[in-house]
């Protein structure tokens, strides 16, 4: 009688369930499993704290009577034993929960590392700081310089001729990770890119990002222009708990600039 209700809908189904089941069961045993470790910072012993995951009170009361504090990851120390548990190929890691500030996962954090394009966070923190301030405005009309034009790397391929608005600016710096359009923000933001780069240098050293030095606004290499996972956590979180409206930027599906011209190059 079973097999006559097995048509070949009925055994799609019933394979996708048993799916579901395989990866529920495989997911909470990662979970709930009793020699894992959530790493958690600690703002009353400013020391990162190594809290199991099980299911026994004692350690749930530990995660959750630590005091919230805006600014953890400003003067953490790092105490933690870089196992790197998740056998993780790359030369360094952190993972942090946004509002807390709470470090959930270490590795290397601290080893300057050049940060590429990842740079233009700080600058976008600064755009944005502008903008708050009313120093600039979105409707703004950015010129470019010959030295913004003359960018290499990712850009929209920017020219002497044109201007863009603030808004439109930061849409590629966003989305394109435009280093001409970076540069000419740098430049009208600060007066000159060395000025903007000294104000990077500044906000690095406020947000206590000890182990980062900005030489430049966009990322490209350069001797010295280095940074940590640990650092990017910092200006990373605070980019977006001041201003959350970079979202409407960072989220972008698709869009066009310049009425959808093909800019050639």
């Amino acid at each position: 009688m079973m097999y006559k209700y097995m048509n070949k809908t009925n055994v799609k189904r019933f394979f996708s369930i048993l799916l579901i089941f395989c990866i529920f069961v495989s997911y909470s045993s990662f979970i709930f499993a009793s020699d894992d470790s959530l790493y958690v910072w600690s703002s009353n012993a400013n020391t990162l704290n190594i809290v199991n995951h099980t299911t026994d009170s004692s350690n749930t009361t530990n995660v959750t009577n630590i005091e919230e504090d805006s600014s953890l990851l400003t003067n953490a120390i790092s105490e933690v034993t870089d196992d790197n548990s998740l056998n993780l190929e790359s030369a360094s890691a952190i993972l942090i929960e946004q509002s807390s500030g709470r470090i959930l996962y270490a590795h290397n954090i601290h080893e300057q590392l050049r940060p590429a394009s990842v740079t233009k966070i700080m600058s976008i923190l600064l755009i944005m700081e502008a903008l708050d301030t009313g120093k600039i405005t979105l409707t703004d009309e950015v010129p470019c310089s010959e030295n913004a034009a003359s960018m290499g790397g990712s850009q929209i391929w920017l020219d002497t001729t044109e201007t863009l608005t603030v808004d439109e600016m930061l849409k590629a710096i966003c989305v394109n990770s435009a280093n001409d359009c970076v540069v000419a923000m740098a430049e009208y933001t600060a007066g000159s890119e060395e000025a903007f780069v000294q104000m990077m240098n500044d906000k690095a050293y406020e947000l206590g990002m000890s182990d980062t030095t900005f030489k430049n606004c966009h990322g490209l290499d350069e001797d010295s222009h280095v940074s940590s996972s640990y650092d990017i956590a910092i200006m990373s979180r605070e980019l977006l708990n001041k201003y959350p409206e970079i979202t409407n930027y960072t989220t972008i599906w698709m869009d066009t600039l310049r009425d959808g011209e093909t800019r050639a190059f």
